[in-house]
């Protein structure tokens, strides 16, 4: 169910949906007036719930809480949320949610929203990961060093040839773009996957719920692993990104190596065999 809720958000790239929490509150709880730094949807599933929102100016918090309430929240708008109602909130909005009449139940479909920093962080260091090994790096050489009177000072030639392995790095767009992919791809830590040695893939096959899969120009991206792709298997591998399944036809179109390629992700419990829908 969870899924099937999150697949009504396929407007949205696979890469910028984050996650899907789902909240109870009785009648007249909710969490208190807070702020999200993502996009995030309010969908009503269950009873209602009054929400008091406002662009927050003022982000200070109430001290002393495991929880980050603001602590003067002023609301602009209000709305009533009845089942089926759904509430969208830009990055930055104030908002409070109060369960009215009895139980409710909200799912909050958050976007993900990576820092500059962050992203930046995790691209390097998995492309710093994917760098040649240590024993066939190129090492500094200083063959044309003179003797020095200021031992403390950081050589000239030892400042470029940093500037040089850093200009290296980043300047290879092939490899950023992989890390990138791969990073975004990745699941997060909590989540596991249950291995299927026996999974018959006749009638298609579907991506396990907890996939994330993606796709560039050159490659395609699942669960945090790379793997380059052209031609004919590259189309039938991007249209299992964008719809998270391939009917027996198209899954028979697939060659060999990509073949291989799905039964290794199924025995992994990646994807799963599916009834074939009349593709």
């Amino acid at each position: 169910a969870a899924r099937a809720l999150l697949d009504s958000f396929r407007f949205v790239p696979e890469a910028r949906l984050d996650d899907l929490m789902i909240s109870y509150a009785s009648d007249g709880g909710g969490v208190g007036p807070h702020v999200d730094s993502y996009d995030v949807f309010l969908l009503q599933a269950s009873g209602r719930r009054r929400w008091q929102i406002a662009r927050q100016r003022d982000t200070s918090l109430v001290p002393g809480l495991p929880l980050k309430i603001l602590r003067n929240f002023e609301p602009e708008q209000e709305w009533v949320l009845e089942p089926g109602d759904m509430l969208y909130l830009p990055p930055g909005w104030g908002h409070d949610g109060v369960a009215l009449g009895g139980d409710c139940v909200t799912c909050s479909i958050g976007m993900r929203a990576p820092g500059r920093g962050e992203l930046a962080r995790s691209v390097l260091q998995r492309t710093l990961d994917e760098t040649e090994a240590p024993e066939s790096d190129a090492l500094y050489r200083d063959p044309l060093q003179p003797a020095t009177d200021a031992p403390g000072r950081i050589p000239p030639a030892l400042l470029a040839f940093a500037n040089d392995a850093v200009a290296r790095l980043v300047g290879d767009a092939s490899s950023l773009a992989c890390a990138l992919g791969e990073v975004l791809s990745e699941p997060k830590p909590r989540v596991s996957f249950d291995p299927n040695e026996t999974a018959a893939m006749g009638g298609g096959i579907v991506l396990d719920r907890r996939s994330r899969m993606l796709y560039d120009d050159a490659r395609i991206y699942l669960n945090g692993e790379s793997y380059l792709a052209s031609g004919r298997d590259a189309k039938l591998m991007r249209s299992l990104a964008d719809r998270r399944a391939l009917g027996a036809t198209e899954t028979k179109r697939l060659s060999p190596e990509a073949h291989r390629l799905i039964e290794e992700w199924a025995r992994a419990g990646w994807l799963h065999g599916a009834a074939d829908e009349g593709d």
